[in-house]
């Protein structure tokens, strides 16, 4: 499954807007019922409007309903060409720890469709700033 996704998400680089940086990234986010949502990054003059392919997964999936999310590939590299890992950036990570279980929910992170590295939410941010630190007790 994995494979699966992580060609989804190369496919992407076809549709990234990094004129700026010239670093294009790619994102297929899994929902537990199987439903892919993909993202690419879109960059904008301003560079505070623009936005990671990861975030852009997401927020599609979000914006149609879903919010049960088991899993995101991520490859990403100079001008498409992916020459090494590509970790989520601390903002999409904060976003992930919004939808996402930390020990359960895994980042897959490609160079290929055959070589990548998975590792947790929970391993990628540690002690997060999440939803559950907003719950207050009803007593």
């Amino acid at each position: 499954m994995w494979e699966e996704l992580i060609r989804r998400a190369i496919a992407q680089l076809d549709y990234a807007y990094a004129p700026y940086s010239e670093f294009k990234v790619g994102a297929a986010l899994l929902c537990r019922d199987g439903r892919i949502f993909t993202g690419c990054n879109i960059e904008n003059s301003a560079y505070g409007p623009s936005n990671c392919a990861e975030r852009t997964a997401i927020f599609k999936a979000v914006s149609e309903g879903f919010r049960d999310f088991k899993a995101i590939a991520i490859v990403g590299g100079k001008h498409g060409k992916i020459e090494d890992y590509c970790a989520p950036c601390g903002v999409c990570r904060q976003v992930m720890a919004e939808f996402c279980h930390p020990e359960e929910f895994q980042i897959i992170m490609a160079k290929s469709p055959e070589d990548y590295q998975v590792c947790t939410l929970g391993e990628l941010l540690p002690k997060a700033f999440s939803p559950k630190i907003l719950e207050v007790e009803q007593g």
